[in-house]
C-alpha cells in the first residue's frame, strides 16, 4: 500500500484516471439529463404538463432497474469496451431523434423516447461502475475512483441540468439537452477505443490490465 496513495495515483495511474472520468462524464450526462432533467425538460417546454412528465420520469427509473442487469450480464460476455463504445456510439447518434420524439405531440411517441433514452443511461451506468474501478489494481483505486468518477459526476452531472436549461432559455433552441449528451459521447469515444479490456482479467487470473499491462493484447477481444 503506498504511503501517499492519491500521489501514486497521480504518478503512475493517469491514463486510468482520465479513462475513468471518460466513461463517468458519459454515464453522469446520460443518466442526469437523459433521465433527471427529462420532466423538467417536458414541462418547461410546455408539450407536457407536469404529471406526465413525472409519470414518463417513472417509467424511465422502472427502464433503468430492469436494464441494468441485463447490460451488466452483456459486458461480462461481450466485454466492457466493446459495450460501451456501443452506447458511445448510441448516444452520438439518438438523442436528437429521441428528444425529438418526446417533444412531439403524440404520447406513445414520447413514452418511446424516453424509453430508449433510459436504456442509454441505463447501460452505461451498469458497465460503467464495474469499468471504472477494474481500470486501476488494489493500489490508488480509491484515490483514483475519487479524482476521476467523482470529479466526471460533479461536472456533468450537477452542473448539466442547471445547463441545460440555461442554454434553452438563452437560444430557445428545446433540444440542447440532446445536443450536449450527443458531444460528450464523441469526446468520449477516442478515449474508449483505446482503453484495454477488464472484463476478462478474473477469468485469466489476473486483477486488471493496469496491474499486468503485458497481457493487454491477450485481454482483448
Amino acid at each position: 500500500m503506498p504511503a501517499e496513495p492519491l500521489r501514486y495515483t497521480l504518478r503512475h495511474h493517469r491514463a486510468a484516471m482520465l479513462r475513468t472520468f471518460s466513461i463517468s462524464a458519459l454515464g453522469s450526462i446520460t443518466y442526469y439529463v437523459g433521465i433527471i432533467y427529462v420532466p423538467t425538460f417536458l414541462a418547461t417546454t410546455g408539450r407536457r404538463g407536469e404529471s406526465e412528465a413525472l409519470g414518463l420520469s417513472t417509467v424511465a427509473a422502472v427502464v433503468v432497474i430492469l436494464v441494468t442487469p441485463l447490460v451488466g450480464l452483456i459486458s461480462d460476455r461481450l466485454g466492457r469496451r466493446r459495450v460501451l463504445i456501443g452506447l458511445a456510439g448510441a448516444n452520438a447518434l439518438l438523442p436528437i431523434t429521441l428528444f425529438s420524439l418526446m417533444h412531439a405531440a403524440s404520447t406513445p411517441q414520447a413514452v418511446f423516447g424516453a424509453v430508449v433514452l433510459a436504456v442509454l443511461a441505463g447501460g452505461v451506468s451498469a458497465v460503467g461502475a464495474a469499468a471504472t474501478a477494474e481500470q486501476f489494481p488494489g493500489e490508488g483505486r480509491l484515490s483514483g475512483l475519487a479524482l476521476g468518477a467523482a470529479a466526471a459526476t460533479a461536472v456533468f452531472g450537477g452542473l448539466t441540468p442547471f445547463v441545460a436549461e440555461l442554454l434553452i432559455n438563452r437560444t430557445s433552441w428545446p433540444l440542447v439537452p440532446c445536443a450536449m449528451i450527443a458531444l460528450v459521447a464523441v469526446l468520449v469515444l477516442p478515449v474508449l477505443f483505446t482503453m484495454p479490456e477488464t472484463a476478462f482479467a478474473k477469468k485469466k487470473g489476473l486483477s486488471s490490465p493496469a496491474a499486468n499491462p503485458g497481457h493487454y493484447a491477450l485481454l482483448l477481444v
